[in-house]
């Protein structure tokens, strides 16, 4: 997998932080408001975060997986090609997302509802979150929370058609989710306010977007 493949995936997860802000500060909020003491406890916000990173790698892995299952099907179709053009022309629609240009992105939360809806009622037996086990197991089943930035690097990881290179994908992009949803007071405000700004979006968006098109016209030249 070409190492602009992660960054770009970081960078999705970075510059998505506007999206996972509303998808997820609720949520971060009511962690921290559930916890003991007067002030948030980051080593148990940080727990949280990471159980949510684990949650992607693992879908990382699981979509790689069945991606190298479709390797069986080579003798009759050129599959590594397809997958890996599928994978740049994900990173070429994450990037006109992101450069606030097509948001058609958002549209495959619709997925992930029935699944979501089983496993929403095992996250009150976490709260309200005391210790960094509790938290972790939080973020862990939080972290299949219906999203469409998540989907769409999902199936770039897919397009990997390998269990490792799909679940680093996935973390590479939860990683970058990271800043935002750890500090989600005044320095959050702060960085989300500079990451929507519309040059910074417009200028990552469509360096993402260059990514998956010169990954492209590798399968051509």
């Amino acid at each position: 997998m070409p190492e602009l493949s992660l960054f770009a995936a970081l960078l999705v997860g970075l510059l998505g932080g506007g999206h996972c802000a509303g998808m997820c500060g609720g949520i971060v909020g009511a962690v921290s408001m559930s916890m003991p003491g007067s002030r948030p406890q980051w080593r148990l916000l940080l727990a949280y975060n990471l159980g949510r990173i684990g949650s992607y790698g693992i879908a990382g892995v699981i979509a790689g997986a069945v991606g190298a299952s479709s390797f069986f099907l080579q003798h009759l179709l050129p599959v590594g090609k397809i997958l890996y053009a599928l994978a740049n022309i994900m990173l070429i629609l994450l990037g006109l997302y992101l450069a606030n240009f097509w948001h058609g992105v958002i549209a495959l939360e619709r997925i992930g509802t029935v699944l979501w809806k089983w496993l929403q009622p095992f996250s009150k037996r976490w709260l309200p979150v005391r210790n960094i086990a509790q938290a972790g197991m939080l973020g862990a089943i939080w972290g299949w929370l219906p999203c469409g930035l998540v989907y769409s690097v999902l199936i770039a990881a897919l397009a990997t058609g390998s269990p490792v290179q799909g679940g680093v994908l996935m973390l590479a992009f939860g990683i970058g989710t990271l800043p935002t949803l750890l500090a989600m007071g005044m320095a959050a405000v702060r960085l989300k306010a500079w990451l929507q700004r519309l040059w910074v979006r417009r200028v990552s968006g469509l360096a993402v977007l260059l990514f998956g098109v010169l990954g492209l016209m590798r399968l051509w030249f």
